[in-house]
């Protein structure tokens, strides 16, 4: 990790049924390179709301969301070209059930002219082999496990060499015996440097990995830490509450 910052996040808000639901109220963040974010806290407290406006899934109320220095919220910005720069993985996998694992992963790369389909196909190959799933190349997605599909989308978000990686709840909808599988990926890639922003409700993997905790409730962050402050000394009452919950 170093002091770069690669997202910063001033005042972002989001709100629904003409201003009555504030999913996010006046966020404010910085992520430097590199660093490992790991959000935590009660459903509908606009987590998964925050991760899907970083690329701008949930177009924003007010606020800010610049990466590397441009502000993507600005209107003439071109979004397309700023979304390859983010890669997203959500809780179920969003593959294409007609197309092969090969060609799931290739898909974007060559569509965006960012690689021929020669190189496409190389690299996924390579990122097949990282995740144990070379041998599934050619298998369509109705037949491999979840845990196989969630290591799959991980790997073809990745072909578009994200300079960040956003993580919606990625093990929520597996079965308990494959969630390790695809956590062991997650860390794999927090240990070569990539950056990420986890929402999860793992709290072992929050405490391994996270470099930042950050607990947010109702649309705003109430406290944030490293994870040895938030789940060991969290300061804030919401936080102590939630924690003795989930613990």
């Amino acid at each position: 990790m170093n002091d770069k910052k690669l997202i910063r996040v001033s005042g972002l808000k989001k709100h629904y049924k003409d201003g009555t639901i504030k999913a996010l109220n006046g966020v404010d963040l910085e992520v430097s390179k590199g660093e490992v974010i790991v959000i935590i806290g009660p459903s509908g407290c606009g987590k998964s709301t925050f991760l899907r406006s970083l690329n701008l899934l949930e177009i924003p109320n007010g606020g800010h969301i610049y990466l590397e220095d441009t502000d993507i919220t600005d209107r003439k910005v071109n979004i397309n070209y700023h979304r390859q720069k983010v890669g997203m993985v959500f809780q179920h996998f969003n593959l294409f059930p007609n197309m092969t694992i090969l060609q799931n992963m290739t898909l974007a790369p060559v569509q965006l002219k960012k690689a021929t389909k020669e190189e496409a196909q190389k690299k996924a190959m390579e990122l097949l082999r990282v995740v144990g799933l070379e041998d599934r190349a050619e298998a369509y997605p109705n037949q491999l496990s979840g845990g196989q599909k969630q290591r799959v989308a991980i790997v073809r978000a990745l072909c578009m060499e994200p300079e960040v990686m956003l993580f919606d709840e990625p093990t929520s909808a597996l079965d308990p015996e494959m969630v390790g599988e695809v956590l062991d990926v997650m860390k794999k890639l927090a240990s070569e440097g990539m950056t990420m922003l986890v929402v999860t409700h793992e709290m072992g993997f929050a405490r391994e990995v996270a470099d930042r905790v950050i607990f947010m409730d109702e649309g705003v962050i109430m406290e944030q830490g490293t994870p040895e402050e938030i789940f060991n000394n969290p300061q804030n009452e919401r936080t102590k509450a939630f924690l003795n919950k989930v613990l």
